[in-house]
């Protein structure tokens, strides 16, 4: 099966870390993502929630074929309505630039 999108490939590509100011001033721009853990274990983290079980796991499906083709994969907590949806970088140990643009990719999918 042939992707709609590009798969990116980080291995042309270099990555940090983003700084703290850098994180706050991106978290502005993405509504209801908060900044969780602290250390190795940083990341940003929403919430989102649906009327039941099947739109929440169109959801996470739609959440899986984002990142597969960004080759960036978050951690996913499951339930009937809703899915919190966690991101950060573990080779950079902290947040990149990848994952806001994951964030923001995840967020339009329920942009009406």
């Amino acid at each position: 099966m042939t992707s709609m999108l590009p798969k990116k490939d980080w291995s042309t590509q270099t990555r940090r870390a983003l700084t703290a100011t850098e994180i706050v001033a991106k978290l502005a721009d993405l509504e209801g993502w908060k900044l969780t853990g602290d250390g190795a274990d940083v990341a940003v983290e929403k919430t989102y929630r649906f009327s039941n079980y099947y739109e929440t796991i169109s959801f996470v499906n739609a959440v899986a074929f984002i990142a597969n083709a960004q080759d960036h994969h978050p951690d996913l907590s499951v339930h009937y309505n809703r899915c919190v949806v966690r991101l950060n970088t573990h080779d950079v140990n902290g947040i990149s630039a990848t994952d806001l643009e994951c964030a923001s990719h995840f967020d339009a999918l329920l942009a009406a």
